[in-house]
């Protein structure tokens, strides 16, 4: 997997492109309406965010594990009196930084959540759970593994007021999911989704191993239209 880090030197000139009068438009599926945001401005916060989002009371944190070159995420709904927040994909060897985080910014961590079954690393939602009682593990219903809450395509988790939807891609495994911010009027503005390795920098999962089927995974990147419309425009990729 390719560390964002590399293409951050790109994102000013391509956000600058992004809001140019002649910048392409694509024209998003009117079943799902979402908002037009430029995507490229999206990615630079996915890429340096590091605080609440300007129009919501999302708090948002990207976090990277070198030795497996795991992204992981934290989200959180500042506006709530308790600051609600999820960890996306954790890892066991930053656990203790994670949760270091977690509690200098005074956030109460609801769940612990896993995009897939990992291959590269030791997920640290268990680990997590050791230290912190109160913390709820999700994972997809179809990878079969254990889990406190076992999500299906169209799930909602909230946290607070704000949410996450579960979006099936399996593909570099069974039971991959995408998890990806809420799209009513009350949610954060521009929209994330956290593919996992379902879609990552300029590439897809390998699919040759954990039960992964190429074809599968085609047919989950052409159906999803977060993936190609303005309405979804961060690919957060782990």
């Amino acid at each position: 997997m390719v560390p964002l880090r590399i293409y951050r030197h790109l994102i000013p000139q391509l956000a600058a492109a992004a809001r140019s009068p002649s910048a392409p438009k694509v024209a998003a599926s009117a079943s799902c309406a979402p908002r037009p945001i430029s995507p490229l401005p999206a990615l630079a916060m996915a890429a340096y965010g590091t605080g609440a989002c300007a129009d919501s009371k999302l708090l948002f944190r990207q976090l990277f594990e070198k030795e497996s070159s795991t992204y992981t995420y934290l989200l959180a709904d500042v506006g709530d009196p308790e600051k609600p927040a999820v960890l996306i994909d954790p890892v066991d060897r930053t656990v203790d930084r994670d949760l270091n985080l977690i509690k200098e910014l005074g956030l109460k961590l609801i769940y612990a959540m896993n995009t897939h079954v990992h291959a590269d690393h030791v997920t640290g939602t268990g680990l997590i759970k050791t230290k912190l009682p109160g913390a709820k593990s999700v994972i997809s219903k179809a990878s079969g593994a254990k889990a406190d809450h076992s999500v299906e395509h169209g799930d909602k988790i909230y946290f607070g007021k704000l949410f996450l939807e579960v979006r099936a891609t399996p593909g570099h495994t069974a039971g991959c999911v995408t998890y990806v911010t809420g799209d009513s009027p009350d949610q954060p503005s521009p929209r994330m989704a956290f593919t996992g390795d379902a879609l990552i920098i300029r590439a897809c999962g390998r699919t040759d191993f954990q039960g992964g089927s190429s074809d599968q995974l085609y047919q989950s990147v052409h159906s999803q239209d977060f993936l190609f419309t303005e309405g979804y425009p961060a690919l957060s990729c782990p």
